[in-house]
């Protein structure tokens, strides 16, 4: 079994098996949101925010943006090192990373729970 040091958790297959339930959960979303576009051709302000003022359409919203950061950090992280072999520019870059994922989270939160 692959052993990672900065992987998601700690293990290639359990990587490799959240980057593929994580899949799922995005293409789940995308096609719940692409059939609320075909039953509602005109969407406006109201129809949108009705849709998400909803709990369980927040909550699977916020389900899908944790697959994305999961999924988003283990496909950069393979990438980082499979082809950055300086360690100091790998470590920099999973640094921005880091930090741009957890800032896009934190963001899509409020804008989620928000008023």
């Amino acid at each position: 079994m692959v052993s990672t040091i900065t992987g998601l958790a700690k293990s290639g297959l359990k990587d490799w098996f959240i980057q593929r339930v994580s899949a799922v959960i995005l293409a789940v979303y995308v096609l719940f949101l692409v059939g609320f576009f075909l039953v509602h051709p005109q969407v406006d302000f109201a129809a949108w925010k009705a849709l998400f003022s909803n709990s369980c359409m927040r909550i699977f919203t916020l389900l899908a943006l944790f697959s994305l950061a999961a999924h988003a950090w283990i496909g950069l992280w393979t990438v980082f090192t499979d082809y950055i072999k300086c360690g100091v520019l790998r470590g920099l870059l999973q640094v921005i990373v880091i930090l741009a994922i957890f800032v896009y989270v934190v963001w899509a939160i409020q804008i989620i729970w928000g008023a």
